[in-house]
């Protein structure tokens, strides 16, 4: 299988050199050459597989250049840390369906890709006997979950910025509380939107980039958004396990549109109608609502609110599916993507027909976040964090009869307690990784929203052969 970018700057790679370079050199993000889909046949044959094994079947058809042993091991090794056995169990209420993506170690869906790619980094440097210093950006989750991802292992470094007091305390000290010598957090003065514009400003400085031997752990990596396509397959083929024919929505909390952009991937890979609607679920910040709904891709102010993970303007994945939206011609996207750029704004009206097609939005208030937190809770005793409330709420109102909804849980509850207190009057019980943690030493640089700054920081902190 060969990579691409959606600039068109590159000539094709291989997926080993497409996780290494992460952001594609052009300053675009990398594709594959094609998607492969599957038969009906093959889809019912994957009905027993674990997990683990479903995952070999699906990372495979993307990936020819990592010996199969090999591969099997890093998946094997990726999700034995996790706290079932099903990796991503289902909970049933009626027609709605919970996908819990939150049993790995920081209790956030982010994990499920992460802990992989934090192996494969690992397996990929000793092979080529190199070193890399991951750089990347978090409104929350991505954060402590590439921390863990990586953390103590040899030929890695890792930066993290966040947005200062813009994340949870939880998400805060899950990341501030890891002292691992090859760990280093920043905490920016600005919003995460500052800090993803940071880290893709010096990614595109690509003297810097190879000179500091950096890598990317955000959603801009290829293998990221290949991780998280399984979990969609695995839960279809459970809900598919005993009846044939069926098609079955999604509804997703997102607000970089990595997560989503998975389920479209999935949407291609399965049989044709099989996956039915991807429902786009947004908070306040609800410019990719705006984008489906209307056509309108254009900034606005940051809104915080009680799900920061998706406090975010602009989406690091939307290039992605603006690539497939524009017949895949590079050269118009790239022109798009300067064009926002330029004036934080794209009219793309003229594609609505297409985009609906392909996306259902709802942005969800504060208000009905809350609300949908306690009244879930009153009727079905499970208590919703914040992100998958949003999640929730889209996915009710876009309901339909005889037509299975799968919610994405996005992150456990306890991660969010003063918010799941003031919906329902009650923190969550406390899950035994996080007992404590708000009492744990910090350690953490606070700095400008500047990259001049970051990039002195990198410099004299890298890891180097």
């Amino acid at each position: 299988m060969q990579y691409l970018s959606t600039r068109g700057g590159i000539s094709p790679i291989p997926f080993t050199q497409a996780v290494m370079m992460g952001l594609a050199v052009d300053g675009g993000l990398l594709l594959p050459r094609t998607i492969p889909r599957i038969g009906s046949d093959t889809f019912n044959s994957w009905k027993n597989l674990t997990y683990q094994e479903l995952a070999f079947e699906v990372m495979s058809r993307f990936i020819d250049d990592i010996p199969d042993s090999d591969l099997r091991d890093l998946i094997n090794r990726s999700y034995a840390g996790f706290g079932v056995k099903e990796i991503t169990p289902l909970v049933h209420h009626g027609n709605l369906h919970i996908l819990e993506l939150f049993h790995g170690p920081t209790l956030a869906f982010k994990d499920i890709a992460l802990q992989f790619l934090g192996n494969l980094f690992e397996y990929l440097l000793e092979k080529k006997d190199g070193v890399m210093n991951i750089l990347g950006a978090t409104s929350g989750d991505t954060g402590s979950a590439a921390i863990y991802g990586v953390r103590g292992k040899n030929r890695i470094n890792i930066f993290i910025l966040h947005p200062y007091k813009r994340v949870s305390p939880i998400q805060e000290k899950q990341m501030t509380t890891v002292t691992d010598a090859n760990v280093f957090n920043i905490a920016i003065k600005g919003t995460f939107d500052d800090g993803q514009a940071i880290v893709k400003s010096i990614f595109n400085d690509i003297e810097f980039k190879t000179a500091q031997n950096l890598g990317a752990i955000n959603s801009i990596n290829w293998a990221r958004v290949l991780a998280q396509v399984v979990y969609y397959i695995y839960s279809g083929l459970h809900i598919m396990k005993d009846e044939k024919d069926r098609s079955f929505d999604f509804a997703i909390p997102t607000g970089n549109f990595g997560d989503i952009f998975a389920g479209y991937i999935a949407k291609q890979i399965l049989p044709e109608g099989m996956i039915r609607n991807l429902v786009l679920a947004t908070n306040a910040n609800d410019i990719l609502a705006r984008f489906i709904n209307n056509g309108d891709y254009s900034l606005g102010e940051v809104v915080v609110t009680s799900s920061p993970s998706m406090d975010i303007q602009a989406a690091s994945n939307f290039e992605r599916y603006l690539f497939y939206l524009l017949d895949k011609e590079p050269e118009r996207t790239k022109e798009a993507m300067v064009e926002f750029t330029r004036t934080g704004r794209l009219d793309l009206k003229g594609y609505q027909d297409q985009i609906r097609r392909d996306f259902v939005a709802k942005s969800v208030s504060e208000e009905e976040v809350l609300q949908t937190i306690a009244d879930f809770y009153a009727e079905h005793d499970y208590i919703l964090d914040p992100h998958t409330a949003v999640g929730v709420n889209a996915a009710l109102a876009c309901l339909q009869q005889n037509v299975p909804m799968i919610c994405l849980a996005t992150a456990h509850p306890a991660k969010f307690g003063s918010a799941v207190e003031k919906a329902i009057g009650r923190q969550p019980q406390v899950p035994e990784s996080l007992v404590g943690i708000m009492e744990k030493t910090s350690r953490c640089e606070l700095m400008d929203a500047d990259s001049k700054q970051i990039k002195a920081y990198i410099k004299a902190h890298a890891i180097s052969k």
